[in-house]
C-alpha cells in the first residue's frame, strides 16, 4: 500500500471551523508514520483569493488545489464540510467528514478508523467514498 498522506482544513487558529476544505485558511499535512498519524508540515492557502484579493474562478480554484495536494502526496482530505466540487475530485482522494475542532481530537479518531482508509485505498471500485467520522463512522456514496 502507498503512503498514506492527509490534508487537514485549518484556521488560522489551529480548528476545524465550518468552512468548505477550499476555504480553510492553511493545510496541515500529516503523514502515517509506524502506524499514527504525524504533523509534517502546514501550508497556507493562497487559492482563497487571487494577489489582489478577487476571487478566484471555482474550476480554476479546484485544478489549483488538486495541484498543490498531489504535489505533497495528499490522498485524504479532513474537513468539517465540502462543497458540490467534492464530486469532481472524488477520484482522487478520500474525502472525510469530521464534527469536532480539534486537530488533536480529530488524528485520534482518525487513528483509531485507520483500518477503514486503508481499506478504501486498498479496495475502492471507482471514486472513493465520503466517510464521516465522529465516535463512530459512516461511509457514502459521493453524490
Amino acid at each position: 500500500m502507498k503512503h498514506i498522506v492527509f490534508a487537514l482544513a485549518l484556521s488560522n487558529d489551529n480548528i476545524f471551523k465550518n468552512n468548505y476544505f477550499g476555504d480553510a485558511d492553511k493545510f496541515a499535512i500529516y503523514e502515517l508514520v509506524d502506524g499514527a498519524l504525524k504533523l509534517t508540515e502546514e501550508v497556507p492557502n493562497e487559492l482563497k483569493a487571487d494577489k489582489e484579493g478577487k476571487l478566484i474562478d471555482i474550476n480554476d480554484k479546484r485544478e489549483r488545489l488538486v495541484s498543490l495536494l498531489r504535489s505533497k502526496n495528499v490522498s485524504v482530505m479532513v474537513s468539517k464540510q465540502f462543497s458540490k466540487q467534492l464530486r469532481k475530485v472524488s477520484d482522487d482522494f478520500i474525502p472525510i467528514i469530521i464534527e469536532k475542532e480539534s486537530p488533536e481530537q480529530v488524528v485520534e479518531i482518525l487513528n483509531k478508523n485507520m483500518k477503514w482508509i486503508k481499506d478504501e485505498l486498498k479496495n475502492r471500485k471507482a471514486n472513493f467514498m465520503l466517510f464521516k467520522m465522529n465516535t463512530g463512522i459512516l461511509k457514502l456514496g459521493i453524490k
